[in-house]
């Protein structure tokens, strides 16, 4: 052997090349290596087309039972995960059929129950998104909000799970990780009680249902807006100015929200002044002409599903004072303000018609006597806005 080595002529180099490629170095055979590699160069040049092979036959498979319109979302994200199938294939055919030492047997036959499971938790990770959007859709009880949570907690849990068995494969003990992660969870649970207070407060939110994405809600000193996104810390509600605001969750929990969306109808509830000059045939004019105004409208809830009041309240300072009271259909700001436009309208109407005049805040004078003259009866000479 060593006069082998040391022959450097042409005859001894491929000597020495060929018993390398026949006996192999550190007793692993480089030809066996050689034809490994060429396996899986083929396996990675086939694992699209093999993917796209093996979907193909699950959705031909779905479709012979009438099922490819609901499973089609979740075949398809499955392609990625499915290229793992034909290197899959070639590390098997490498493990039992081309290597012959066991120390590469066993790393390789690891390597591939890592690719099986890496491959499994990818195409569940992937699966749960389309998933639980299918249970969404036959749910009365879940909305995007919930939803949202849901697929962020299965991606947490399904993520662990797979590392957990990845780990596993390799002889990693996760019990002291998990410790290790425990100690450190309490030392954060310490010093971050705000943000736990936040998340179980954004739980909270989204387990009672109190606002969903796009409803416009109202909380006392904190916020006014609609809702655009509700997060386990924060929910971000959009301002009537258009500015974002984002408010931590467990001040929403904590404080009375007004949820403007979920009103059933609007109010409109005004007091219509009319002077004292008006007469009582004049005051029952305007009110029977607000009245039938509101009485049959289609956009007024009628009685008894809700009430209407055209009434005089009360003898003001300044007015003989109406109410209006009653409820519009639409909750629409944009249509009520509409209503409320022609209503008011419809009430100057029918007050110039009855000969009644709007009242505005006055105050009246009276003098008893003027300086160098004598008394005079108590008539008001003077008068100006308050």
């Amino acid at each position: 052997m060593d006069e082998l080595l040391g022959d450097t002529s042409l005859n001894g180099i491929a000597h020495r090349a060929l018993s390398l490629w026949q006996n192999g170095y550190l007793g692993i055979s480089i030809k066996r290596v050689v034809i490994a590699l060429a396996i899986m160069t083929v396996a990675m040049i086939l694992r699209r087309p093999v993917a796209s092979l093996c979907l193909s036959l699950v959705r031909r498979t779905l479709r012979g039972r009438r099922r490819s319109t609901d499973t089609a979302p979740l075949v398809n994200v499955l392609h990625r995960p499915a290229q793992f199938l034909a290197p899959l294939l070639g590390l098997i055919l490498i493990s039992e059929f081309v290597l012959q030492n066991d120390r590469l047997k066993t790393i390789c036959q690891d390597l591939s129950r890592s690719m099986v499971v890496f491959a499994l938790f990818w195409a569940l990770f992937r699966l749960v998104d389309p998933m639980l959007r299918r249970i969404d859709e036959r749910s009365p009880y879940l909305n995007a909000s919930m939803l949202g949570v849901a697929v962020a907690v299965a991606h947490i849990i399904v993520f662990a799970l797979g590392a957990a068995a990845f780990l596993d494969i390799w002889g990693i003990k996760i019990g002291p990780i998990l410790a290790g992660f425990g100690l450190v969870g309490a030392a954060v649970a310490l010093g971050a009680q705000d943000l736990f207070k936040n998340l179980i407060g954004g739980i909270f939110i989204i387990i009672e249902n109190r606002f969903q994405i796009g409803d416009w809600i109202y909380a006392d000193g904190i916020c006014e807006g609609t809702v655009e996104a509700i997060g386990l810390r924060t929910t971000t509600v959009r301002q009537f100015d258009m500015s974002p605001i984002y408010v931590p969750n467990s001040q929403l929990s904590d404080t009375p929200v007004v949820n403007n969306q979920r009103m059933t109808y609007r109010r409109i509830d005004w007091t219509v002044g009319l002077t004292y000059d008006s007469t009582a045939a004049q005051i029952k004019e305007v009110c029977d002409g607000i009245r039938d105004h509101l009485i049959g409208n289609s956009d007024f809830v009628q009685p008894p599903e809700a009430q209407i009041f055209v009434r005089v309240d009360e003898l003001g300072d300044s007015a003989i004072n109406v109410m209006v009271y009653c409820f519009t259909r639409s909750t629409d700001w944009g249509e009520w303000l509409r209503i409320k436009e022609a209503l008011a309208n419809r009430i100057t109407a029918v007050a110039a018609a009855a000969g009644a005049g709007l009242a505005f805040p006055s105050q009246s004078l009276y003098v008893e006597t003027f300086p160098g003259q004598g008394p005079h009866s108590a008539s008001p000479v003077a008068q100006k806005d308050a």
